[in-house]
């Protein structure tokens, strides 16, 4: 009940900060407000419509999405000027049509002339064109998406496929080309500010490029770049471009402040979990959190395991079954009597967006007071 602390929770809980989440919606506005260039925030990781008010201002408008489940959600709320920024699957043209059709502005992304095909073959009524985004690959991070599996999407931008598609997409009645969309995912492969800023500078870089290209040959739209740690620490030459499309920032997690994105001070999540058993032969905890409260994400890429244990550097979340967690120290044996059955732990996510979409409810709190809860949406 709003009021009460966390620590009374059922657990696991997803647990929000909301004055850290305010902060970080504050400081990503500002910081391109100042360089000119439109925040258009991406709703992946959280889904709900308290958060999106936040990273919007309240003004409803211009948001990207990542499935047409979010889009409908926030269509029926209010929302307008949407951009689902997946390339679009040929069984949902209908839905997309649909939202096409509802709103003052929805938008599409393709990067395959067959999409642009599938988009000509079903007009839009009262003659509105389809608002479409080709999504162009940077050549950031072949290698790295082959290791990763990061967002594979998108033409490869010095191929002369790419402007030939840009080039169809103008020319195709009923179709309009509303902008040049790419995603530096190599960003999460990154060390520090500078090396992401150089992926940021690169991927700028040729994006703007790409759009002097279509310029040569009279076509005009937006450009957009985004990953939560470029737009963290953007370079000079983002100013050039129209939009820029982060999402994580709102949250943070563990894996944006091992990247240089943040500090764990500005990771707005957490999953508290309780002490259900003690196995001395196993030198181990038994915790009421598996997989689906937190996630399988970030195996092997901590020392401390799945998650950070808040406030506990030397235990470690070796492993998890659906609804079970095993924690052990990294060093040394387990003084159990410290941790009594019942005890709470605070995990600190690996990847929010993963950890968040295992929970139907988020906990929000301000100071360790609930003052209310957040309910994502669903479905693809």
């Amino acid at each position: 009940m709003e009021g009460d602390t966390i620590t009374d929770l059922c657990t696991p809980a997803l647990v929000v900060d909301v004055d850290i989440v305010k902060r970080n919606a504050q400081r990503m506005t500002e910081r391109f407000l100042k360089m000119g260039v439109q925040l258009r925030p991406h709703m992946k990781t959280h889904k709900t419509l308290e958060c999106a008010d936040i990273m919007t201002g309240g003004s409803r408008r211009c948001i990207v999405v990542s499935t047409l489940a979010e889009a409908s959600f926030y269509a029926d709320h209010g929302f307008d000027d949407i951009l689902y920024a997946y390339s679009v699957p040929f069984d949902k043209v209908e839905r997309s049509a649909a939202l096409s059709e509802r709103l003052t502005l929805f938008q599409v992304l393709l990067d395959h002339p067959d999409a642009l095909e599938q988009l000509r073959k079903r007009p839009l009524r009262d003659r509105r064109p389809w608002h479409v985004w080709l999504k162009l690959d940077c050549g950031n991070g072949r290698e790295y998406i082959k290791k990763h599996l990061f967002s594979p999407a998108g033409i490869l931008h010095s191929e002369p496929e790419a402007m030939q598609l840009a080039q169809a997409i103008s020319e195709t009645e009923g179709v309009e080309l509303t902008g040049v969309y790419a995603h530096c995912g190599n960003t999460y492969n990154c060390r520090g500010i500078e090396e992401i800023q150089a992926v940021a500078q690169e991927t700028t870089t040729f994006v703007l490029q790409f759009m002097d290209k279509l310029k040569a040959v009279g076509i005009s739209c937006k450009s957009s770049i985004g990953s939560t740690p470029s737009c963290s620490h953007p370079v000079k030459d983002m100013a050039c471009l129209s939009e820029v499309h982060p999402g994580n920032y709102v949250f943070y997690d563990v894996q944006q402040s091992v990247i240089g994105s943040c500090s764990l001070e500005d990771v707005a999540v957490r999953v508290l979990t309780r002490v259900i058993g003690h196995c001395p032969h196993r030198n181990q905890l038994l915790i009421d959190c598996g997989w689906t409260g937190i996630s399988l994400d970030g195996a092997g890429k901590l020392p401390t395991g799945y998650a950070m244990i808040e406030g506990q550097p030397n235990l470690k979340l070796v492993s998890m079954t659906q609804e079970h967690g095993r924690v052990e120290p990294i060093s040394d044996m387990l003084d159990h009597s410290k941790y009594p059955l019942g005890s709470l732990l605070t995990l600190i996510p690996y990847h929010s967006c993963a950890t968040a979409s295992m929970h139907p409810v988020y906990h929000i709190h301000s100071g360790g007071r609930l003052v209310g809860k957040w309910l994502p949406a669903r479905g693809w």
